[in-house]
C-alpha cells in the first residue's frame, strides 16, 4: 500500500485526507477520518454527531487498535449502503447518500435548491419561483 493524498467528493463538499490507498480501499486514520465526513471512534462504534454505526467485531473495513486503527473509507460507505465510485489512479473518491436518505427526499416533492444561470448568463435560483410552476430541461452530452 502507497501513502496517497486523497480527494474525497461528498454530498456536502470536497476534502483531501492522506491515507493508503489499495485497490478501490482508501485506508484513514482517526484525524483523516474526521476530515472525510465527519466520523469519530466512541465506545459504542464509529460516529457522527449523533449518529452511531457499531463496529462489527469481524469487520473487513476496520484494522488495527487504538492509535493504529484504520479505517476504510469505502468498506464503511458500502457498510453504510452509500454508493462509492473510486479512482484510485487519480486519488479521487466520491461517495453518495444512502438510497434510503435518497428516497426520503424524493416523497417530500420538494426539489433540493439550486442555482444556474440561463443562456444569457444570468443566476437563477430555483426557491425565488416558489409557488409558482417551473419547466426545467435537463439534458447531457454524453
Amino acid at each position: 500500500m502507497a501513502a496517497a493524498t486523497a480527494t474525497i467528493l461528498l454530498p456536502a463538499g470536497e476534502v483531501t485526507v492522506t491515507g493508503e490507498a489499495d485497490a478501490d480501499a482508501l485506508w484513514l486514520a482517526p484525524a483523516e477520518l474526521a476530515k472525510a465526513g465527519g466520523w469519530e471512534f466512541k465506545p459504542e462504534g464509529l460516529c457522527r454527531g449523533p449518529l452511531c454505526v457499531p463496529v462489527p467485531p469481524t469487520a473487513p473495513w476496520v484494522r488495527g487498535r487504538g492509535s493504529d486503527v484504520r479505517v476504510d473509507l469505502t468498506g464503511l460507505s458500502h457498510h453504510m449502503g452509500q454508493p462509492v465510485a473510486a479512482s484510485p489512479e487519480r486519488a479521487v473518491w466520491s461517495i453518495g447518500l444512502a438510497a434510503e436518505d435518497v428516497a426520503d427526499r424524493l416523497l417530500s416533492l420538494d426539489a433540493p435548491d439550486f442555482t444556474l444561470p440561463d443562456l444569457d448568463g444570468r443566476a437563477h435560483t430555483l426557491s425565488s419561483f416558489r409557488g409558482r410552476k417551473v419547466f426545467l430541461l435537463a439534458w447531457a452530452s454524453w
